[in-house]
């Protein structure tokens, strides 16, 4: 297949799937009046371990000073708290609030949901291929002086 434009682009194509997948989701999560992006916030301080705002950023794929406003608006709604990094006395760290992991609780079935949505429209095999590739392909941007190397027989290895 020979395609033109934006379309032979494969940021677009990659922007273009995100924009698709994110509809579906964003969907799955307003139901508890909260963002796709305040959801992978909530997602990632469900560890528990607490996070600074610079791991924090580079987790959830936001700059700084768009995450700082989201924290505020969980602050506000109680969902996360900042408190001491537990190992760094010094340090300030983000931690989901019992309220905020409550939340998540009740959003994890629609995004589950969401997930299976994908799965039946792209097949399972596909969609779990999607996702290794597209985390080989992450690393090997990531890590340019590591060659990906190419096993014929499938997907792309890094």
């Amino acid at each position: 297949m020979v395609t033109t434009g934006l379309g032979s682009s494969l940021a677009y194509l990659l922007s273009r799937a995100e924009r698709s997948v994110n509809r579906g989701l964003a969907a799955a999560v307003t139901a508890e009046n909260i963002t796709v992006e305040q959801w992978r916030i909530l997602r990632a301080l469900a560890d528990g371990r607490g996070h600074s705002m610079g791991e924090l950023a580079e987790a959830v794929l936001m700059p700084h000073p768009t995450l700082t406003k989201a924290i505020d608006r969980l602050i506000d709604r109680a969902l996360v708290y900042r408190g001491h990094d537990p190992a760094d006395r010094r340090k300030v760290a983000v931690f989901l609030a019992d309220r905020g992991a409550d939340v998540l609780t009740r959003v994890e079935g629609g995004v589950a949901g969401h997930h299976r949505v994908i799965e039946a429209a792209y097949g399972t095999e596909r969609t779990e291929q999607l996702m290794r590739d597209l985390e080989a392909l992450v690393r090997a941007l990531d890590e340019p002086s590591r060659p990906v190397e190419r096993d014929l027989s499938g997907p792309v290895r890094s």
